[in-house]
């Protein structure tokens, strides 16, 4: 498909879905498959959004724009920057595989998570095709009809399991105007420190990753404070392409075929006593592990430092299993949206 391709295929999904429900035999939702690693196998005739694709709106005078799930994010960020915008949410691009869709799907998001949100706090509205056979615009009657959840910013993170997103608007913003890049060679522990400090400081820093040998500062914002904070804590600079590198884990540290976890925390937490090699990133909130150690070891290890663990290489269970009344709610929710199991089933836990 060539760039700036625009077609609505809207209605060839929502057959295709039909037919599923008629057959009663469930489906594997596919955009560019930049993160079908990551979760549990399905097994269902595959429901590719792809030709589904092309920004609906967008007037940079308003910071939104809407586009169909299938539109590339390569494709929408070109066109957030022609205007001097961006997603701040930051999502992985993975070698411009990723689709809009599957962007919110997954609900991953870059390294300037914890200073300006998630993907779903940019997230406005959707349309989503529901395992009843409906094409629904969320917002309105449609919301009233699931007990009042804000089912756009559910799709989020729930992985295909809760439906088909069709189309989606987002909340955008300005690009800064001034950006710096410094690395302090200092030791992860100290990193945490400082971080910690310079967290109540007002600093402009949008991201910051120890990368095993130094700690890597990215600051955004006016010309002044930008200089201001960039003298003030000294470091050497670096190319801007790494933060890139690291959100589509093209560095180093991800090669190899020792299992990947990915471990989300509190950021104040002290480092894990674990086995393998770790990469700290979000100001130590999101820290990727190397590791060979069993896969309980790992999550008892995070879960008691009020975390979780997911897995990034082949694993029965990627995601920590849920306190059961957690998974009740999970099932509830399945059951009102997709009451046959057509859409992804198992694709997060074997439950839902």
């Amino acid at each position: 498909m060539s760039a700036g391709h625009d077609h609505d295929a809207s209605q060839a999904l929502l057959e295709q879905v039909n037919q599923a429900r008629a057959e009663g035999s469930p489906v594997q939702i596919r955009g560019g498959a930049s993160k079908a690693f990551l979760g549990r196998p399905v097994v269902g005739a595959e429901l590719d959004t792809r030709a589904h694709r092309g920004i609906v709106n967008y007037d940079p005078s308003e910071l939104v724009i809407t586009a169909r799930a299938g539109t590339p994010l390569s494709e929408l960020s070109a066109a957030l920057e022609a205007a001097g915008q961006m997603l701040p949410c930051e999502p992985p691009h993975s070698d411009d595989g990723a689709t809009l869709g599957g962007m919110v799907a997954a609900g991953l998001s870059g390294p300037r998570r914890p200073w300006a949100g998630s993907v779903r706090d940019y997230v406005l509205g959707t349309r989503v095709i529901s395992g009843l056979g409906l094409h629904l615009r969320f917002g309105g009657e449609v919301m009233k009809n699931v007990a009042g959840y804000d089912l756009s910013r559910l799709m989020a993170g729930s992985f295909g399991c809760l439906g088909l997103i069709t189309e989606v608007s987002l909340k955008v913003l300005p690009i800064p105007r001034c950006a710096a890049h410094l690395a302090l060679h200092i030791d992860p522990q100290q990193a945490l420190q400082r971080l910690a400090q310079w967290g109540q400081q007002g600093l402009p820093i949008s991201a910051a990753c120890h990368d095993g040998s130094a700690l890597r500062l990215r600051l955004e914002g006016g010309e002044g404070s930008v200089k201001a904070a960039r003298e003030r804590l000294g470091g050497e600079p670096f190319q801007a392409s790494w933060w890139q590198d690291l959100n589509d884990r093209r560095l180093a540290f991800f090669a190899g075929a020792t299992p990947l976890w990915r471990l989300s925390l509190p950021n104040h937490r002290p480092l894990l006593e674990l086995p393998g090699e770790q990469l700290l990133d979000w100001a130590g909130a999101q820290r990727w592990l190397r590791s060979q150690a069993p896969a309980e070891t790992i999550r008892a290890a995070v879960k008691h430092l009020g975390g979780h663990a997911t897995c990034y290489s082949a694993n029965d269970t990627p995601f920590q299993a849920l306190p059961a009344a957690l998974l009740r709610y999970h099932q509830q929710l399945k059951q009102r949206l997709d009451p046959q199991r057509i859409f992804n089933p198992g694709r997060m836990y074997a439950e839902i």
